[in-house]
């Protein structure tokens, strides 16, 4: 593209607007905008413009065409003057004319550069939000409430709410006295000791004093003015392996003098808490337990022992446990056999105030709901932890098997009156519960391979509720 050399016109309004139109293009020596470019206003030389021309007025430079009309006069009269031009004889502009004009056009431009906004202004009006109406009203934006953290929610939590000793909470501050009157539940004496050369810590449940009398929550209870109270011992959080004293016939103030040990490393020792729980035995209805003392074992001199008398204060598990059962089940799909067998049990219920319980095991098959066969273990006299390893097969066929279930009932033998009810679970199509369901299944994937499992016994009711094959049995 060639480039051609114009010169600005010098008639009135006319000629400064077309000067600004030729001069928004891009100048040769700087490359920018002429009104942009600080070369074009202290240079001598002449100005070269290139074309095209614009096809379109600049918006700015309309909006200033009014106030140029009004001051035309006023401007050219303060301008530098204009001569006329003289060419030369060759044709070409003198240099004066040409600093001239370029000193012209320069001025022209700064005045057009400072009436130019330097930036668009946008009227931006307030934006209304609602229903169209007859009559409008601006809606205030509600003021943004703070978001909760993790933080603030935990802090206005209060565990004490939703525990279920909740009413125990001042119990560390108190005095055994003060226990003692607020409660009025008794005391119990205990002591400790670690044996270093053999690893065994043994407990001593010496006696008890000032217990309550007995609560019957079903009217069963026939004696309400003798308690028959037993302690069990354990460390926690270790609830399995416990002991259990034996019970003492109708008396408030009942004399143990009772020791146990438990095979425990020192270390292991100091992080336990010894939990001591005072049951009222009911030959006719559930344990109810009267009280409790938990000591921390970090807290006392293990190694050179004590004895103590500490108030019970109430617990939250108002019955004691049934006891567990360890089963281990197999089915041999060729033969068609599920093979069951009993090996043990632990901390049964408590049957005989003098005996303990002499425990026996019902097993009995249930096919969908009807009663296929029966069949038991032998009883053992005077204990709560039996050792059985005994085996029983029932016939199964593989397509009858999903619709089987097994019912596990614990009695204590009587020879008196009837067998003493003491904790059932269901195992099969109908379980009682999901350890029962994930045994039965685990089974089903080891064919031929026996898997055992404990199991911790239930009440009938709690069997009748969930398991329809327990309703069939006796």
């Amino acid at each position: 593209m060639a480039y051609i050399q114009l010169e600005p016109l010098n008639e009135g309004f006319l000629s400064r607007i077309s000067d600004v139109l030729l001069c928004g293009w891009t100048c040769r020596h700087c490359c920018q905008r002429c009104y942009e470019s600080s070369c074009c206003q202290s240079s001598e030389d002449e100005v070269e413009i290139l074309g095209p021309f614009p096809a379109q007025t600049p918006p700015w430079l309309i909006a200033s065409r009014s106030n140029d009309k009004d001051g035309d006069s006023v401007h050219t009269a303060s301008d530098v003057p204009l001569t006329p031009r003289t060419n030369s004889p060759d044709g070409r502009r003198s240099s004066s004319d040409t600093s001239k004009s370029t000193y012209s056009l320069t001025r022209r431009i700064s005045s057009l550069d400072s009436r130019r906004p330097s930036s668009p202004l946008i009227d931006i009006k307030p934006i209304e939000f609602g229903v169209l109406s007859a009559k409008k009203e601006p809606i205030q934006p509600s003021v943004l409430r703070r978001a909760y953290t993790p933080d603030d929610y935990f802090r206005k939590f209060e565990p004490r709410l939703y525990s279920l000793d909740s009413n125990l909470d001042d119990v560390d501050s108190l005095t055994d006295e003060e226990i003692m009157s607020k409660y009025q539940l008794g005391m119990l004496h205990f002591s400790t000791q670690y044996d270093l050369l053999h690893n065994h810590l043994t407990v001593r449940v010496i006696e008890a004093r000032d217990l309550p009398p007995p609560i019957s929550h079903d009217g069963s209870r026939q004696d309400m003015a003798h308690s028959n109270p037993y302690v069990k011992i354990c460390l926690l959080p270790d609830q399995k392996n416990s002991k259990q004293t034996g019970v003492k016939r109708k008396t408030q103030k009942p004399v143990f003098e009772e020791r146990y040990t438990f095979e425990i490393p020192f270390l292991e020792a100091q992080r336990r808490t010894l939990l001591l729980t005072v049951v009222d035995f009911d030959k006719f209805s559930r344990h109810c337990v009267i009280g409790k003392v938990a000591v921390p074992l970090c807290e006392v001199d293990l190694v050179k022992g004590g004895h103590w008398w500490k108030a019970l204060i109430p617990s939250s598990q108002n019955e004691v446990e049934l006891g567990e059962l360890l089963l281990s089940l197999n089915y041999l799909p060729s033969a068609g056999r599920l093979n069951v067998d009993i090996i043990r049990a632990k901390q049964l219920l408590q049957t005989d105030v003098s005996q303990g319980s002499d425990p026996f095991v019902k097993i009995q098959l249930v096919h969908g709901l009807k009663l296929v066969k029966t069949k038991k273990t032998s009883f053992l006299r005077g204990t709560i932890d039996p050792f059985y390893n005994e085996s029983f097969s029932f016939k199964v066929p593989q397509e009858e098997l999903e619709n089987a279930s097994l019912v596990f009932t614990v009695f204590g033998h009587n020879m008196k009156s009837s067998n003493d009810f003491i904790g059932r679970i269901v195992i099969g199509q109908y379980s009682s519960g999901p350890s029962e369901s994930n045994h039965w299944r685990r089974m089903l994937n080891t064919h031929r391979t026996a898997v055992e499992q404990w199991h911790s016994l239930r009440s009938r009711a709690e069997c009748d509720r969930v398991s329809p094959a327990s309703l069939e049995v006796t």
